[in-house]
């Protein structure tokens, strides 16, 4: 359904997890932590089935979908070696989500070195048993190559706080940059968005 894919536009994600679960988390994450700098493999493992989703799925809307595999390896490869380094004080999904942002940049000024950067449009294998809902995959896919016009800068806003619901204090610390510039950006990208959406003929 169309609401399905577009719903977010303008929006905030709707669900926010309350203080008393991501504190728990938190604890959780540093117990994990200090565990695998120890060697604690095991721990690890529990941090990558944690974060392994959210970290698959921005990187789904800021690379190619062809290269998403590597790309989440690489990551979780950077977060092991990183993780002797991590300060205890800060928020590990922060550090983790910059860590995202990064490999997604060099992915992209990579592939810009390499060749004229070609649309790919959104191919997914459904197990299902079902028909898939082909209305649906249209306007997914009209979303997903509105979000492909945008700059890399305003994709990535747009993307962590429409679609993933982050806080917008939480994005600027992880791109390192003032509030007031997540605003700007998240209001340029979703005027952008609904510019691209309009050409498409699709009515909000």
């Amino acid at each position: 359904m169309l609401a399905v894919a577009i719903s977010w536009i303008g929006s905030t994600f709707p669900v926010q997890a309350n203080d008393s679960s991501s504190n728990s988390a938190a604890q959780g994450d540093r117990e994990l932590i200090l565990a695998a700098i120890e060697g604690d493999t095991q721990s690890f493992r529990h941090l990558y089935r944690r974060y392994h989703p959210r970290v698959r799925a921005l990187l789904y809307q800021l690379c190619d979908v062809y290269a998403i595999d590597d790309l989440v390896q690489e990551v979780f490869l950077r977060v092991w070696k990183g993780l002797p380094k991590f300060r205890q004080s800060s928020q590990f999904s922060t550090w983790l989500y910059r860590i995202v942002w990064n490999v997604a940049s060099d992915y992209r000024q990579s592939a810009a070195k390499g060749r004229s950067r070609l649309e790919v449009l959104t191919q997914q294998a459904s197990k299902q048993q079902d028909a898939p809902d082909l209305m649906q995959l249209h306007y997914e896919d009209i979303v997903r190559r509105g979000l492909q016009d945008l700059s890399f800068d305003h994709r990535t806003v747009l993307v962590m706080h429409d679609l993933e619901g982050m806080q917008q204090k939480e994005i600027a610390d992880i791109l390192q940059i003032p509030v007031g510039t997540v605003k700007s950006r998240l209001f340029h990208a979703r005027g952008a968005m609904r510019q691209f959406l309009d050409r498409q003929g699709v009515q909000l």
